[in-house]
């Protein structure tokens, strides 16, 4: 019996069965907690390039010998990526750490990662601990582990197992294939067919926090035993003093062993007014449970909802607001309301839209704008199983609300606001003082956060071989199988993701020479390693999610034959745990999820917090063209966007005459914007829209917990040293200023033309479009590792200069550089990449891959010896192009564009050539098989010196061989290079002038909705009065001076959000796109308008109602009359001022729904 089950059987016995349902006439609104379920599969993918041909043959990996390792990559510079002969990793792997020849300095105490390089603090190295907090009896075991040199004693034989187990995640990342607006639409469809049913979850705007009980440990997205997390039990314990009353100690007890017992673990939105800023200062320092999770049989098992409302009403736990759209109409309507209310919507016109259109409503146990104020971040919808809203009908009528607390007129002693006002100068006093006040019923134990005593407060960081031997030794059963299989294919592909192992001070006491315990932290860095991922499970269904906020226990120990026997026959038939609730629906559609944000939040977060480093250090252009950026890429109205300028140029004035040339602190930047937006607010209501809310600040400057500048752990903060402002210096319009500088790059390959490219646009000087120099940089002729240096001391000295920086750009730490560079010298960037398809996963197709293998081939006396005469140019143009792996041409061009504005594309291939021939693809494939072998043994190690010499040998022959026999071939699939420059130079003269618009590369841009209305062909409506005039003198004279060639569009408003509210424009959403008849009945005018009188028919046997009184369309209005005007028409009649002609029989003409 699963937990769940153990906890609905006790509370079916113990509370009485009562039903609150009723017959569905409006909305229903219950108290429901929100979770999400995602499956591990997905399905296949489809293959690409690489895949169809059939190969000759195939290279068999070689056999490691016993406790042979992979060897670990070198994360080095960014130089050291184009220079192949060290090549750079872009993971974890680094045995370098940022300590090595620096100083080290101090930040929070922290076992986690943070999310840039390393940094020793002196903390870590164990000054200015406090024993009191540590205990005496694992200060002892710990310090036997150090001093005994246990793990470097503990070498991996054939007895040596490990078992791992998760000890808190929350839900895999997953990042849609499709656009926004394709996944919409699927789930549109798969609702409307009664395959799933669409939820909707508010978004409260926090830290994620994961519990798993005293002896599980607290946990923030990617760290633990920090402020973070001290905050979070803090609040946690406060949650149940609140709910429990008198109780309240005895139940936090009880739910921590019902942790442990059931191995669970709980995942929260923690949002207090301490942790730094968001959008807004909440009113309340809360928690709100999104999901529970069981770890302790294989994968994680994520609970439904019913299964989450239900272990949230046992516990009295905070729940979310949740709506269910079961139908198709519903299901569309959610969506058109969002898009009406994207620009300006707040908390309490969300709620209220969403309940008027939801088929179930259950409000959460906090209320959004009670706790946390107005400005909402924004929603989660999902797909869940079809018949959720009978399962959560059955479960509200079994478990209803918990009483109202008991615990209001209780004194809990300080708050979260008092005690870290009374210790704001000390962040580990702060951490103890929150331990404290929770109480030894809730946490017992400091040593997540103190470790033990001082000597040995350093050891908790374990050795880095920890991995290495969890990955050597025998799993023990399926759950560390499938975990040392995730992080294998992880390092393997070199994801950007880090592996910290921690000793497990839990586990102390059970530690001895042959069995050890630690704590091993999973930490993405990017969220291009989640996409990669993705397309690794749709290859190998059977591998698990990569989770976000991942957390493992890690067990090393030795085993005797009779006890490996053992092991090895439990372990045979184990399988792990699936995931609830998905079983209807197949794995993509399960995963299927959009998230929709508020203008009003991102306003403040993005461009108002997130800008400040740009404003305080590059000035007021810089930061005008940051929001212009951002707001451009979010397809924001142009209504919105002059707006927003306005206020935003304000606020740059505002601020730095404020603070001068110090800048704001982005963790309190909301004491001085809140204020300004208030202001600002008060001066119109068109102003009020805009903010969305402003006022009642709460004030944290004494209470606001000590926090590492720039580390936050939900994400939306952007530390100061990666804000990546897409062309820092490109107005609206794209135009580089001739006062500034500009930068040519290549994200490319070897082989790509570029240097020639580069002497082409050397000769070209003023044809750019400027009188600008151009200068050159060859990469080929400075030393490895100071390339990127050169350049920016050649910035320095010529700043408004053109640089052609002639060296391949390969992945984001090049672009990152190249992007500080162009901060600090104020210049733009302008990548050129070369034109291809590109495959699934590689901007680079198979095509334009044999093409610069051939044109390398074809060198000589190449300044970078890589030519026709280097032994291995097969291996190293194979070695740049999985530098691109694991992203689409799609993503690639979205990447550049977002962070440099612009985008070149250099012609490469004729659109009318022949297929790759067979044996080309063929020997291509041959090589990245061959190369994934080499790379698996021996990381970057040259070809000519590896255990596949010999293969690489024959291979690099036989590539020569067969790109010379077909070069015929490729001479004639090539664009002519004349063409490919000219038409470079002709974009570059294009963004130099201001003349650029970037490639839409933006998955979905929704505008905001406005109304509904019937879109009418003009030529129809004009010929419609043409022949009335022909028909009818009265008309004809009327007609005569008012110039209705000049229509330009002609509806019938169905709804206005303005005058009908938001609900009666979204209903039209189901009927969007679609055609419907209308009769014209008659022609109405005055001396000032004039329209006809509409009567719209059918649509799929449903009549279309419009919400206006006086259907019509409106056809022409005098200087200064607006069109809403012609609403009065009918009343003007009445009056005897107005003349209406009817028709008989009336005018047919079809329209179609349309929002606008």
């Amino acid at each position: 019996m699963s937990a769940p089950q153990r906890f609905l059987c006790t509370l079916s016995h113990t509370i009485p069965l009562t039903s609150s349902l009723k017959p569905r006439a409006a909305p229903t609104f219950f108290f429901l907690s929100f979770a999400r379920s995602y499956r591990a599969s997905l399905s296949p993918m489809p293959h690409d390039q690489r895949t169809g041909a059939q190969v000759a043959r195939g290279w068999n990996e070689k056999a490691t010998t016993e406790g042979q390792l992979l060897p670990a990559g070198d994360a080095g510079g960014a130089e050291n990526v184009t220079n192949m002969l060290a090549g750079m990793s872009i993971g974890e792997n680094s045995t370098k750490t940022a300590a090595q020849g620096s100083v080290a300095i101090w930040k929070p105490n922290s076992y986690g990662t943070a999310s840039g390089g390393a940094v020793v603090t002196e903390a870590e190295n164990g000054a200015g601990v406090d024993a009191s907090v540590a205990s005496p009896r694992k200060s002892s075991g710990l310090s036997k582990v150090f001093r005994g040199k246990l793990l470097e004693n503990f070498t991996v034989d054939g007895s040596t197992y490990t078992r791992a187990q998760v000890r808190a995640t929350f839900y895999p990342k997953f990042e849609n294939e499709k656009s926004d607006q394709e996944v919409r639409t699927r789930m549109i469809e798969l609702v409307s067919k009664g395959l799933a049913t669409l939820e909707v979850s508010l978004k409260h705007s926090g830290s994620l926090f994961m519990y798993a009980g005293h002896e599980g440990g607290a946990y923030a997205k990617n760290s633990f035993g920090n402020v973070y997390t001290a905050v979070g039990v803090f609040v946690l314990g406060r949650m149940f003093r609140e709910a429990w009353g008198t109780e309240a100690l005895k139940k936090q007890a009880e739910f921590n062993i019902f942790l442990e017992r059931n191995h669970m673990c709980i995942s929260m939105e923690l949002v207090t007014a301490v942790l730094g800023d968001h959008g807004q200062r909440p009113q309340e320092d809360y928690v709100v449970v999104t999901a529970v999770t069981e770890l302790g049989n294989g994968k994680p098992k994520f609970y439904s909802t019913p299964e989450i409302i239900a272990f949230c009403r046992k516990w009295r736990l905070p729940t979310n607001h949740v709506w269910l759209f079961s139908t198709r109409k519903s299901a569309t309507s959610v969506f058109a309301a969002y898009d009406a209310l994207c620009e300006e919507g707040t908390a309490t016109t969300v709620c209220k839209t969403l309940d008027e259109i939801a088929d179930i409503s259950v409000p959460g146990s906090k209320d959004h704008v009670k706790v946390q104020g107005e400005i909402l971040e924004g929603l989660v919808a999902r797909l869940v199983s079809h018949d959720s809203s009978n399962l959560i009908e059955n479960t509200l009528k079994e478990f209803p609300p918990p009483p109202c607390t008991d615990g209001v007129a209780l004194d809990f002693g300080p708050s979260l606001r008092e005690i870290c006002a009374a210790n704001r100068f000390d962040e580990k006093q702060q951490i103890k003082a929150l331990l404290e006040s929770v109480g030894s019923s809730f946490c017992p134990d400091y040593t997540d956060w103190f470790g033990t005593d001082a000597s040995d407060y350093h050891s908790r960081n374990a050795d880095r071989s920890v991995l290495s031997k969890f990955l050597q030794a025998h799993p023990a059963n399926y759950s560390t199988k499938k975990l040392q299989e995730m992080v294998r294919l992880m390092r393997e592909k070199r994801y950007p993701a880090a592996f910290k192992c921690y000793h497990n001070c839990h586990k102390v006491d059970a530690m001895s020479s042959d069995s050890l315990f630690y704590k091993m932290v999973i930490h993405v860095h990017s969220d291009s390693a989640f996409r990669r991922y993705q397309k690794e499970l749709r290859l190998k269904p059977g591998l698990w999610p990569l989770y976000r906020g991942f957390f493992v226990d890690i067990n090393l120990f030795k085993a005797n034959k009779e006890n490996a026997a053992e092991i090895s026959k439990n372990s045979v038939n184990e399988i792990g745990n699936g995931s609830s609730g998905r079983d209807d629906l197949a794995d993509e559609d399960a995963n299927l999820m959009v998230k929709l944000k508020f203008l009003t939040y991102k306003l403040r977060t993005f461009l108002i917090r997130n800008g400040l480093p740009i404003l305080f250090k590059e000035g007021a252009g810089a930061y005008k063209a940051y929001y212009l950026r951002q707001m451009k890429l979010w397809g924001t109205s142009s209504v919105k966007q002059r707006e927003l300028s306005k206020m935003l140029d304000e606020w740059a004035v505002y601020i730095r005459r404020k603070c001068g040339n110090k800048q704001l602190s982005s963790s309190s930047y909301l004491s001085e914007a809140e204020p300004f937006l208030e202001q600002f607010a008060k001066r119109s209501p068109q102003n009020q829209a805009l903010i969305g809310s402003a006022g009642n600040l709460v004030r944290t400057e004494d209470f606001l917990a000590i926090v590492e500048g720039g580390q936050d752990e939900e994400g939306d903060l952007v530390a100061e040293r990666e804000v990546a402002m897409p062309g820092p210096n490109i107005s609206v319009k794209d135009t580089v200023p001739k006062y500034e500088g500009l930068i040519v790059f290549f994200p490319g390959i070897p082989g790509c033309a570029k240097s020639a490219l580069c002497k082409e646009l050397l000769n070209a000087q003023g044809e750019i479009g400027d009188d600008r120099q151009v200068h050159s940089l060859m990469g080929d002729m400075i030393k490895a590792g100071k390339y990127w240096q050169r350049v920016a001391e050649e910035r320095r000295k010529k700043p408004n200069s053109i640089m052609l920086a002639d060296k391949n750009a390969p992945n984001e730490e090049v672009w990152r550089l190249i992007e500080d560079m162009c901060h600090k010298t104020k210049a733009s960037a302008v990548p050129v990449v070369p034109e291809s398809e590109g495959t699934d996963s590689n901007p680079y197709s198979l095509d334009a891959l044999a093409v610069f293998m051939f044109r390398v081939l074809q060198r000589v006396n190449h300044p970078g010896n890589l030519d026709k005469a280097s032994p291995n140019a097969g291996y190293v143009l194979l070695m740049f192009y999985h530098l691109y792996e694991g992203r689409s041409r799609k993503d690639f061009e979205y990447d550049l564009i977002q962070r440099f504005g612009s985008l070149v594309k250099m012609p490469l291939l004729k659109s009318d050539r022949n297929p790759l021939p067979v044996v080309v693809k063929s020997i291509l494939e041959e090589g990245i098989d061959l190369y994934n072998l080499h790379t698996k043994r021996h990381g970057r190690l040259e070809s000519t010196k590896g255990s596949y010499a010999k293969e690489w040998i024959n291979w690099e022959k036989e590539l020569r061989d067969i790109l010379c026999g077909n070069s015929e071939y490729f001479n004639s699939i090539q664009v002519p290079f004349e063409l490919a420059v000219k038409q470079v130079l002709e974009q570059l003269r294009n963004i130099t002038k201001g003349d650029y618009t970037p490639p839409d590369t933006e998955k979905r841009k929704f505008g905001t909705i406005v109304f509904a209305a019937l879109s009418m062909p003009v030529n129809e409506i004009q010929g419609v009065l043409k022949e009335l005039a022909q028909s009818n003198p009265k008309i004809d004279v009327f007609l005569e001076d008012k110039h209705l060639e000049n229509l330009n569009r002609a509806h019938l408003t169905l709804a206005h959000k303005r005058s009908h509210g938001i609900k009666a424009v979204a209903d039209y959403g189901i009927h969007l796109n679609k055609e419907v008849p209308v009769e014209l009945t008659a022609l109405l005018f005055s001396d000032k308008m004039a329209a006809f009188e509409a009567c719209p028919g059918l649509v799929d046997g449903e009549k279309i109602v419009s919400k206006n009184e006086w259907p019509h369309v409106t056809l022409w209005t005098a200087e200064g009359v607006s069109a809403k005007e012609a609403n009065l028409l009918p009343q003007l009649l009445a009056e005897g001022k107005a003349n209406r002609i009817d028709f008989n029989p009336p005018v047919n003409i079809s329209a179609t729904v349309n929002f606008y």
